[in-house]
């Protein structure tokens, strides 16, 4: 016992254990909480690489989660081609290059237009076109959640400064026009770009496929939803050269105009909340509830904790988690956590 008093002195300063140095402080402002860094030695070999990978990222101009998705594709696109040329005198169809074809075929399984030109007939590509599918799908996900939101932020900045083409604006100005108007943001760059590949399919298909207007419209509504009814589709060589791109980059930009439209209901709900919340007015029994600690007063920090309450922002569960933490950091019991009280709470464990 003797020991570990001693050591405890070595490493623990010995205003720590006078607790007439504690001061009591009911509210400070916070900065914001600093990134978590390494010294030399903490850094292991795979967060040197996860390092050196994230800085060659950003010489290349290139976001990490390209990287990935790239990598992801190129292998299902691989695996399918080979799959489906392998078994090519099974699969029924009008054909042109058997390269293609497979590289047509893989799209149209992996977004799930499944057109019907083409179609496995044996066991073995039954079965590749079964494993596609599902693969395809997760694939596609990858690709939402990851890539092609970021590719849409990306370019929020260039669409505030056309939409403020008379005002001047800068970095501060926009970051802060982005951050206030997100969500409303992304939905009109996804319609923008969508109605762009809308056009663009149904020139492609008049001009290229020589299919009359309506049907041009009606197979790029068929595509796009992955209806794919199959009775209009991409015929030619240079058609399913196309399509490899268009089917992909259309069908996933249809699934983020809707995800960016519910985004953007679900943000106008949440600032009509905030709003409602801010202007309504303070009453006693709003002051017992944001009374935290039954002192019969409420400081800034109860009042902030409580309206983010109401906004939604916060559970009471949330509360809970952090108040633990902050107890077990709160070795001396003084309701604030100092240097001495990390001290402490490390050497304890």
């Amino acid at each position: 016992m003797e020991d570990d008093n001693n050591v405890k002195e070595l490493l623990i300063p010995e205003h720590c254990f006078q607790k007439d140095n504690i001061k009591r402080r009911r509210f400070r402002r916070v900065r914001s909480a600093p990134l978590i860094e390494h010294t030399p030695g903490e850094v292991n070999g795979s967060d040197a690489v996860s390092s050196r990978s994230e800085s060659l990222f950003r010489n290349l101009n290139l976001h990490p989660s390209f990287i990935q998705i790239a990598s992801y594709l190129c292998i299902y696109l691989s695996v399918g081609v080979l799959g489906f040329y392998l078994v090519r005198n099974h699969i029924y169809g009008q054909k042109t290059n058997v390269i293609v074809d497979a590289l047509y075929l893989c799209i149209v399984t992996m977004t799930t237009v499944g057109y019907g030109d083409l179609v496995p007939l044996n066991v073995a590509g039954k079965i590749l076109a079964c494993a596609l599918v599902f693969l395809g799908m997760a694939l596609v996900g990858l690709v939402l959640s990851k890539g092609a939101d970021y590719l849409v932020e990306k370019q929020e900045g260039l669409l505030v400064r056309a939409l403020h083409m008379r005002q001047k604006l800068g970095p501060s100005d926009i970051m802060k026009e982005i951050e206030t108007n997100k969500a409303t943001y992304k939905f009109v760059l996804a319609s923008v770009i969508l109605l762009v590949l809308f056009i663009t399919g149904i020139i492609f298909l008049r001009f290229v496929e020589k299919l009359d207007i309506v049907d041009a419209f009606y197979c790029v509504c068929c595509t796009i939803t992955t209806l794919g009814y199959g009775d209009r589709s991409f015929s030619t060589e240079g058609g399913r050269i196309f399509a490899i791109v268009w089917i992909l980059t259309s069908t996933i930009c249809l699934a983020q105009f809707f995800l960016y439209l519910t985004e953007m209901h679900a943000d106008k709900r949440q600032k009509h909340l905030v709003q409602s919340v801010l202007s309504r007015h303070m009453t006693n029994l709003d002051l017992e509830a944001a009374d935290l600690d039954d002192d019969g007063n409420v400081d800034a920090a109860e009042f902030v904790v409580y309206k983010l309450k109401e906004m939604g922002k916060i559970t009471q569960e949330d509360i809970n988690l952090v108040m633990e933490e902050f107890e077990e950091l709160d070795v001396d019991q003084s309701g604030t956590i100092s240097a001495c009280d990390l001290a402490l709470a490390q050497t304890s464990q």
